[in-house]
């Protein structure tokens, strides 16, 4: 938990980094109090917890340090690419195809190292044409760097971006064409081109066999290729609550790994002359190890994925090595190994939601292990309630586990995520995953059309479902925003409630209280400046929102709304305009916001608004001559748009997405020049 912390705590505040030196100088108190302790006889006592704490948070704070300054130095400076409105070739292999939000085909193309950049990645938006994973590729496309954070502590793709060696985002203005052969063959990019191949050959071979809208959803569950999912689909399943279908994590590698450990062991157990000599058992966890390696390599790797592999290798380790196979020392294994191989994942939804509901979920199981009452023989109707009782209790504690979270990176939770789980868990569970399992398995036979029929038939009824469940009237509900720390309240009154014991889960309540309660009465900010100066602020009745200019920026302002709770779209704002600018109202006139364009009336301008959002930098007197709140254009380049607070007192309090003076390796990234 500590190294979770100290991790989270490098990539989420700025400067955290300057606490090394004085928590190493802390650490070297404390172990030198114990030693004079110890020379004396006496016992440290409760100081040997705390230095480790300190050695943890020590630990994760300098994981996140090396790693950060580790990619940088690995892939020289890790540049980004700007071709301004210039269309440049763009030449590399085809990694992957997926969708963007909006339904359109998404390019991942590798660009191979030169003599002018290192090797890196480049994400486009257009048409593959006949080019397929695995294969090269050139595509003529216009290029930006990665899109920062539209709001404070919102989803920032210039920070993923740094650690998956993206280099640049934009779209196609044709369809790309078979690119020249790389230079070289080196074996890990050998490697990953034939796994690509191969992923790209199996979804297809998939979709293949199925209807399209099934097809797509089987070649997700299986390969992790959704660049055939349907729009609708995806939506309705997040909207049931069946989200976590499309991620393929601890459910997944589960049924996979479990269904075959237990058909291989019961196959084996019923050879009698074999099973008498031999432990059914290892022969069987050794299967399920290796076809868990497979599914790991074939879906993608994702953290999900990674932490859901690990559990399940410690978990079939401890089989083999004849120990208890499920602990909370499994758990920590599988958190350690992810943050020392990926640390900056901390701050991602995707780990703290896996993460959150194994834990509930183990949490749960070893509290029901210690109250149960005495197991009794099982009948058929026992068999019935005990399965059904279980999806119902899994449902719900991984729903509640991982709740929280969704609603504050998300801003919107599915009402009624329990009714759909507990409608489509026992037929993805008994019917579609293990006929996909079974498909894999026989595929390389080119047997794999009756089982993948039967998935098919099972994934057109998931769909069904979900449909009708996000058809509800609330099925979905907006949600506004949070600040950083009521996450992290959250996050310590989780832990303390799962994992501690006595007053410690007291703690772990009040944790929890705390955050919610916060979260409740935050006070909200009352205007929004994006980075391109598009102003969203309360009407006049302080009701609904209003935007200054109603097609500029339209991305960030719908960013803006959702984190607010909003699905409605902004109406336009009144804005009372002269030759040197714009007047705004805000609020029922409780602040005055001025839009300036000639600054050559600024000092009038000065008295009369609370706030300037100028088109032009003015020189830093001017800023201090000035009774107003300025935000120029140099500041929003620098450090991204703006919340803008109005206190009672009349102060104007400003917070932008970034610091002026943060300096950590993602905000340090070169610009690349593309030739063309």
């Amino acid at each position: 938990m500590a190294v979770m912390l100290g991790c989270a705590l490098y990539f989420s505040v700025p400067g955290s980094s300057r606490l090394l030196p004085w928590m190493g100088a802390a650490l070297a108190g404390a172990m030198s109090v114990i030693i004079v302790l110890s020379r004396r006889g006496q016992q440290p006592g409760r100081l040997v917890p705390v230095i480790g704490v300190i050695a943890c948070l020590l630990a994760g704070l300098a994981l996140g340090l090396v790693r950060s300054e580790a990619r940088t130095a690995a892939f020289e400076g890790a540049p980004v690419i700007d071709t301004g409105e210039r269309a440049v070739a763009v030449s590399g292999w085809l990694q992957a195809i997926d969708r963007s939000g909006s339904g359109r085909m998404r390019l991942m193309i590798a660009v191979p190292a030169s003599a002018d950049a290192p090797e890196y990645r480049v994400r486009v938006l257009g048409d593959p044409g006949p080019v397929t994973p695995g294969e090269t590729i050139r595509v003529r496309a216009v290029l930006q760097p990665p899109r920062e954070a539209v709001i404070p502590g919102g989803y920032d793709l210039a920070f993923q971006s740094y650690f998956r060696r993206l280099a640049g985002t934009g779209y196609a203005i044709a369809p790309a064409e078979p690119g020249p052969e790389l230079n070289g063959r080196a074996p890990l990019r050998w490697a990953r081109r034939n796994l690509a191949r191969l992923r790209f050959a199996m979804a297809q071979r998939i979709r293949s066999h199925l209807p399209e809208r099934s097809g797509a959803l089987a070649a997700a569950l299986l390969t992790g290729d959704r660049s055939g999912m349907d729009r609708s689909d995806m939506e309705a399943l997040r909207t049931a609550g069946l989200g976590h279908l499309l991620a393929i994590s601890g459910l997944h590698m589960a049924l996979l790994a479990g269904g075959l450990f237990f058909g291989v062991r019961a196959g084996l157990a019923a050879i009698t002359p074999w099973a008498r000599r031999h432990d059914p058992a290892r022969p069987a966890a050794w299967l399920a190890l290796v076809a868990a390696v497979i599914y790991l390599l074939l879906s993608g790797a994702a953290i999900p994925t990674q932490r859901a592999f690990i559990m399940t290798a410690a978990m079939l380790g401890a089989l083999l090595a004849r120990r208890r196979a499920l602990s909370f020392h499994t758990l920590a294994l599988a958190l350690i190994l992810v943050l020392l191989l990926t640390p900056e994942a901390v701050i991602a939804p995707g780990f703290q939601m896996s993460f959150a509901a194994v834990t509930a979920l183990m949490a749960v199981a070893q509290a029901w292990q210690g109250h149960r009452p005495p197991p009794a023989p099982l009948q058929r109707p026992g068999w019935f309630r005990q399965f059904f009782g279980g999806m119902a209790t899994t449902s719900l504690v991984a729903g509640l586990a991982t709740g929280g979270f969704a609603a504050f990176h998300f801003h919107r939770m599915a009402s009624f995520g329990l009714a759909g789980n507990l409608m489509v868990m026992p037929v993805f569970s008994l019917l579609v995953m293990p006929a996909g399992i079974l498909a894999l398995c026989l595929m390389p036979l080119g047997l794999e059309a009756v089982p993948l029929w039967v998935m098919g038939w099972g994934l057109e009824r998931v769909l069904d479902m979900a449909h009708w469940v996000s058809s509800w009237p609330g099925a979905l509900q907006p949600l506004r925003g949070a600040p950083g720390w009521v996450l992290l309240v959250y996050v310590m009154g989780f832990a303390g409630l799962l994992l501690g014991r006595g007053p410690w889960r007291l703690i772990g309540v009040g944790g929890v209280l705390i955050a919610a309660l916060g979260w409740a009465f935050y006070t909200p900010p009352d205007l929004f400046i994006s980075r391109q100066g598009v102003v969203v602020a309360r009407s006049e009745d302080g009701a609904d929102w209003q935007v200054s200019h109603g097609r500029r920026d339209r991305f960030a302002v719908r960013v803006f709304l959702e984190s607010q709770g909003v699905t409605a779209p902004p109406e336009r704002a009144p804005l009372h305009c002269d030759d040197w600018g714009c007047r705004q109202p805000i609020g029922n006139e409780a602040a005055v916001l001025i839009h300036l364009r000639n600054p050559d009336d600024w000092q009038t301008d000065c008295q009369r608004a609370d706030l300037i959002l100028s088109e032009m930098d003015w020189p830093q007197h001017r800023v201090r001559q000035c009774a107003a709140r300025v935000i120029m254009p140099d500041s929003l380049a620098r450090q991204g748009s703006a919340l803008v607070w109005l206190q009672e007192d009349g102060r104007i309090r400003v917070r932008h997405v970034r610091p002026a003076d943060d300096q950590r390796a993602w905000f340090r990234r070169p610009v690349l020049r593309l030739r063309d």
